[in-house]
Formats: C-alpha cells, structure tokens, sequence
C-alpha cells in the first residue's frame, strides 16, 4: 500500500477508535446515572452517516471530520426542556454526577490503554536488545564511559531488556532534573560495570532530537554488505547494466563499508550521475548510474531500483527479544506501563511550560499520521503500542484544567465544591474563549512542528 494512503487510512483508523472510546465513557455513565444523550458523535462538521436508536432515539453520527468527537446531552442552557424530562438535563444534575460523566471520557481513554497493553503482553512485544552501536564523539556518552558493543542492563536500577525500556528510562531520567545518573552496562565479553552519566545545561535529554542522539548514542544495527540481491525491472541500476550478486564497493572514489553508506549516497543523489565501482566474481567493474528522483516524506530523494542481500540472520536474531507475561501477571504490568506512560506525558509537559524541554518535541496530525503508518506497517502488536499511547495522551492532554476540555469542567466543578454555588455563565463564557484560543496555539505549534520535521 502506498504510503501515503497507508498513513491517512491507518490515521482515520487510530482516531477512530480513541475518539469512539472517550466519547463513549461519557455516553456510557451518562446513560447509567439517568442523563439523556440526545447525540452522540465521532468527528465534527457535515454528517457523514447517522442512525437514532434506543427508547431516547439517541442520534449516532459519524461525521467529515475525523479529529474529535462529542456526546450531546439535554440541557436546559442549550434549549428548551420539557418539563416532563427537566430531571434528565445535565445541569440538574447533583455535583457528583456531572463530576462522574465529565471524568469517564479520559477514564475510558486509560482503561483502553490497559487492555491494549495486557493483550501486547500476553501476546509479546518483540524489541531489540539495547546493545551501542557507536558512539558520538566527546557526546555525554563517550565522556560517561561507555563503549561500542555495551548493552544497557538497568538505568537508575529499573531494568531495560529492550530499546524502548531504556528510551523511557532515559526519559524519566532526563525528567528527574538530577545532575547525573548512573547506568548498568555489560560489554560483549560478559562483564558488569556501572557508569555515571552527567548532565549539564548544555546537555538536555528532552532536547529537539531525540534522548539517544542527545545523549550521544547510535543503537547497534547489522551490518549489510553492499551487495545486490535483486534488481527492480527498467530501473536505473538494470539499465546501467548492474545484476544480481554484485558487491558494490566505491561510489565516485568513495570506497563503501555497507549497504547503509551505499543508500545514503544514493538517496542525497537524485537525478546526480554516480561513477560506481562493482566486483563482480573476479572482476572489478565500472558503470555510470544516475538515481531517480522520488518523493519520501516531503523530500526529494534518489533510488535506483536496488535491494540488499541478507547475510545469515544469525547474528540479528541473538539481538531480538520477545517481552511476554502470563495473563495475570500481565494485569499489573499493563497497570504500571500505564501510569508510567500517563506520568511521563504529564512530567514532559510540565517541563515544556519551564521550559526545560523543547516543545518541538509536540506532534500534530502529520507526524501522528506517520506514526500510525509505520506502526500498521509493522503488525498489529506494534499499531497496538501507538494507540495505548496515544489514548494516554488523549486521556492526559483532557484532564488539563483548561476550559473547554474535561479538565476545565473538573475545575469549575473543585470551584463550585468549594464555594457553593455553580461558575457564573459569565465566567464560563470567558474561560471558553480563553480555552479556546490556548488550543489554537497549541495545535498551531504542533502543526508547525509537523511541517518543520516534513521539509527537514
């Protein structure tokens, strides 16, 4: 599937499923503690398709504008109620019932992530181990200790058997605002050490880039002979008069050391004539190929119709690990991952208001879309992950107490336990527009991060 397609298929998808999920919390309670739903919508704007059911002929619209939802309920400051029905209206309603439908949205979003994060446990999360690959010069790693081919055991004590173990663990480090801490590390031989990681201003984890390039650390990856496996019919590489089993090793001069290198020179290349140099049995060969211009997310790239030839997948599959739990044990995992990822969101935009943390690392609707097509592209256990996630931050970002989102109606709800007597209209109407606009620069943040990261 093209990209593209997959990306905006697999979005629609995601969004879907989380805006169907919030929104029925708030249905679901509502309908439970005798509110009537008038509507229930998943998307914004021009009806797409709807259907009434139910004794309340609830109205169930699937709308043209995928990026939201609502659940609309009787209430007498929107229309007029009938008398007959005044004691079904949300603003009857006692304090605790309106606290209770308001909170089940973003509940909703945690508990998908629970079920989403048990299935991914008892079914196994595949990762790679988290062995270096190299080191960035005089980076915070290199001067802590560290070494090509050393595999992180344990970060402040918390283990990490995989890659995405020690980003988190990285990222909780790099929130604890600590001047350093320390890193349990084995090396290819077998033996244990520690190392101390110091950081500085000049040093933030939480940085544009990424905790491991930050830190100065390039995960393992296997290395791939340049050498051609097949060839794609009538592209530039079979027209120049390259075949299958050749081992290419110098490109304009430049001798290759892997199938990486090889890539990244032809992909800065597009519409560029390349003098390559091939070995093919005995013989060393000369040829003249030009790549193809192509677009790859927003970048104009070159591909000449190439694929790599695997060596013995031996050495890649020693690196693979598989994270399984039986299904009880898998209850408190998938509880804990939660909340850790439910802290970590919160932390992380704490830290973006100090600013402690860049807010280039806020993604919008493009990088989300992509998000979502590499994770389908992957399976089913990875798409898993990217919506546990995302409904996390959906289910965090609501509980904000900013007005116009659940949050913002927890805190006129605190103000009226406290004080005695409901938020004036007023007030509401104000914080509204107050909300309002706070979402508009966020979203137009994120959107313009989204397209600095899509012509990078």
């Amino acid at each position: 599937m093209n990209g593209v397609l997959l990306s905006t298929s697999a979005f629609i998808v995601a969004i879907g499923i989380l805006v169907t999920v919030h929104e029925f919390g708030h249905f679901w309670v509502a309908r439970r503690l005798g509110v009537k739903v008038l509507r229930f919508s998943v998307g914004f704007g021009k009806p797409l398709w709807s259907r009434r059911f139910g004794a309340d002929d609830t109205e169930l619209v699937v709308a043209a504008i995928p990026l939201g939802g609502y659940v609309k309920m009787l209430d007498e400051r929107e229309g007029e109620v009938a008398a007959a029905e005044q004691h079904r209206a949300f603003n009857q309603q006692p304090l605790s019932t309106r606290i209770a439908v308001v909170s089940a949205g973003p509940l909703f979003n945690f508990l998908f992530a629970i079920a989403a994060y048990w299935i991914m446990f008892v079914s196994g999360v595949p990762g790679l181990r988290p062995v270096i690959g190299e080191l960035m010069t005089d980076s915070p790693a290199e001067q802590a200790g560290f070494m090509p081919g050393d595999e992180i055991r344990s970060i402040k004590d918390k283990p990490t058997n995989s890659w995405e173990a020690a980003v988190l663990a990285l990222l909780d480090a790099g929130l604890d605002e600590q001047a350093s801490f320390e890193v349990g590390v084995r090396d290819p031989q077998g033996n244990d050490r520690r190392v101390r990681v110091r950081l500085d201003e000049s040093t933030r984890l939480l940085d544009k880039g990424g905790v491991l390039e930050n830190l100065g650390i390039k995960p393992w990856r296997p290395v791939y002979p340049a050498m051609i496996d097949r060839l794609v019919a009538g592209g530039a590489a079979e027209q120049a008069g390259l075949r299958a089993a050749d081992l290419v090793v110098a490109a304009d001069g430049v001798a290759l050391k892997d199938w990486n290198q090889w890539v990244e020179y032809v992909r800065a290349r597009p519409g560029q004539s390349i003098a390559v140099q091939v070995q093919r049995g005995d013989e060393l060969l000369d040829f003249d190929v030009t790549p193809r211009a192509a677009e790859d997310a927003g970048k104009t790239v070159g591909r000449i119709g190439a694929y790599v030839r695997l060596p013995d997948a031996d050495e890649h599959a020693t690196m693979r690990v598989v994270v399984r739990y039986g299904p009880l044990e898998a209850v408190p995992a998938a509880l804990g991952k939660t909340w850790g990822m439910s802290t970590l969101t919160l932390r992380t935009l704490w830290k973006m208001v100090r600013g402690k943390a860049s807010v280039e690392n806020l993604s919008g609707p493009i990088s989300i879309a992509r998000y979502a097509g590499q994770s389908a592209a992957i399976g089913l256990t990875a798409f898993l992950g990217f919506l546990a996630i995302v409904s996390v931050s959906l289910g965090v970002l609501n509980l904000l107490p900013i007005p116009i989102l659940d949050g913002g109606h927890l805190m006129y709800y605190l103000i009226e336990m406290l004080k005695g007597s409901p938020v004036s209209e007023a007030v509401q109407m104000f914080g509204q527009r107050v909300g309002i606009i706070l979402l508009l620069l966020l979203m137009s943040l994120a959107f313009y991060n989204d397209l600095a990261r899509f012509f990078e």
